[in-house]
């Protein structure tokens, strides 16, 4: 039995949590400033994508970056901040 436990426990992974990272739209700062942030901030992204969440963001308000680990959403929202955006994150339920 005490193999049995062990090798369940060996077999379960427990996945990090995940939290979303949302771009809000403001009016200050130009489409063209916020694609490049979003490119600099988060290198998994291409352009067409920043693109997309950019003017998502321009039109319905909020726009989904990416979906990550905590701390990697901490450090994209905090650098997306830093470059004059607003940014938040929240759990991916």
């Amino acid at each position: 039995m005490a193999l049995e436990t062990i090798e369940q426990r060996s077999t379960a992974r427990k996945y990090a949590p995940q939290y979303r990272v949302i771009l809000h739209n403001d009016d200050f700062n130009p489409i063209e400033y916020v694609v490049q942030v979003l490119l600099q901030t988060v290198p998994q992204l291409t352009q067409p994508q920043a693109v997309d969440i950019t003017m998502e963001a321009h039109h319905k308000g909020l726009a989904l970056v990416i979906v990550c680990t905590q701390e990697h959403a901490e450090f994209y929202c905090e650098t997306l901040r830093s470059h004059g955006l607003t940014s938040t994150i929240e759990p991916e339920d």
